[in-house]
């Protein structure tokens, strides 16, 4: 896979994944600390950044 900002920014910016069914949601950080991001399937507010593979 291409590592350019571009595309990193893509696939993990903003991406966070629900710790309950592992959906993926694109959502505010902000929202997130906040706690006020919920999961867009199951509605459960505990969201996780999505792991970034090592170099």
């Amino acid at each position: 896979m291409a590592r350019f900002p571009e595309a990193e920014a893509r696939l993990f910016d903003n991406v966070y994944i629900c710790m309950k069914c592992n959906a993926k949601n694109r959502v505010d950080p902000r929202r997130v600390r906040l706690g006020k991001a919920k999961c867009r399937e199951c509605g459960y507010t505990r969201l996780r950044p999505k792991r970034r593979e090592k170099k």
